[in-house]
């Protein structure tokens, strides 16, 4: 005899085998879990004297991160007398969330933080589902 459900006014019981039952629950709080879209925090990091050629390279995996449907940080990290120039890197964080303003919104503005000045971007859409290799499928021998 298990108890299903206890909240209910009266209780309700079912005679069933307990080992199945348990089974049962567990098995559909992994499908549940399974099921949860979890998003990852992926981070790119610049410096403020990037070149217009490294910029696009870093973008390019920017680009590929928020198409797979994760979240971005872009950091421009600071060093020495580059303090000084913030405003650079705000132009270079600017600069990135133009670049990718059709695939990313702007999640958190750029916040300087210590040396680091960074910016949190989110993508507009789901990602696409990856598609599966196909089966090779064996003809009769």
């Amino acid at each position: 005899m298990v108890e299903v459900a206890p909240q209910a006014s009266p209780p309700v019981c079912k005679l069933l085998d307990y080992g199945r039952y348990k089974f049962e629950t567990i098995k559909r709080e992994k499908d549940q879990r399974r099921k949860q879209n979890t998003t990852k925090l992926k981070e790119m990091k610049l410096r403020p004297k990037v070149a217009d050629h490294d910029f696009q390279t870093k973008f390019k995996g920017v680009r590929q991160f928020i198409e797979q449907g994760e979240k971005v940080k872009v950091t421009i990290m600071f060093r020495g007398r580059e303090m000084v120039h913030q405003d650079i890197g705000r132009r270079l964080l600017d600069r990135v969330a133009d670049a990718a303003k059709e695939i990313a919104t702007v999640e958190r503005a750029p916040i300087m933080e210590g040396r680091n000045l960074f910016m949190i971007l989110a993508p507009n859409h789901r990602p696409h589902p990856q598609p599966s290799a196909p089966v090779p499928v064996k003809e009769g021998v």
